[in-house]
């Protein structure tokens, strides 16, 4: 319907360009899922990591008007928008010719577009891209493995380590309260009742 490229090779690349863009959400979901404690924390912060990394992609900026410092060098390489978007344009426009804007001008080339109005690269290919977000995809599925595998000791650890300086916490108020009553004894001590004797009683 858009004069995009026909065909069942773009088609197939479309496909799994998308799979494995949603295959590194999920995972990305999954992860977050194993380290918060509840529902709520894990749908605030599993939007926030997704709407991060689709900041640095070009949804809603190109790539060249990024700053480069952060956002542009290192996020736009890390994130996963960047790759699948970039992978979706190649796949559909190189190659292709659009009718010019103004009547009676030469028509403009799929690159052409790409590399103007978009922003994108063609240093390398769309397979570099599906590459790439393939290694986003092992290396997100490593680190859930990670995280499934070494949470409950690294947890454990940290418990007790809360225990034991909670425990020396209250054992320093322990000895701090006893020798404040211990040296409240020694300056006000206590009389015999035998000393008291003759003294006058309130009650007559």
């Amino acid at each position: 319907m858009v004069k995009f490229h026909p065909g069942f090779p773009h088609h197939a690349f479309f496909c799994i360009n998308l799979f494995c863009c949603l295959s590194v959400i999920e995972t990305c979901m999954m992860i977050v899922a194993s380290l918060v404690p509840n529902v709520l924390m894990g749908v605030g912060v599993g939007t926030g990591v997704i709407v991060f990394m689709m900041m640095a992609s070009e949804i809603f900026r190109p790539l060249p008007d990024l700053p480069k410092f952060f956002w542009r060098y290192p996020v736009s390489y890390i994130s996963f928008a960047t790759w699948a978007i970039q992978g979706a344009y190649k796949n559909e426009m190189i190659g292709l010719e659009f009718d010019p804007f103004l009547p009676g001008n030469s028509k403009l080339k799929g690159e052409t577009v790409l590399q103007t109005v978009f922003g994108v690269s063609l240093s390398h290919s769309k397979w570099w891209d599906l590459a790439a977000l393939l290694l986003l995809l092992l290396t997100h599925r490593l680190v859930l493995y990670m995280v499934l595998k070494y949470k409950d000791s690294i947890a454990s650890k940290f418990r007790r380590l809360h225990a034991n300086k909670t425990f020396q916490h209250l054992a320093r108020g322990v000895s701090i309260a006893g020798e404040r009553l211990s040296s409240s004894k020694r300056h006000n001590p206590q009389h015999p009742l035998s000393s008291q004797e003759g003294l006058r009683s309130p009650i007559p």
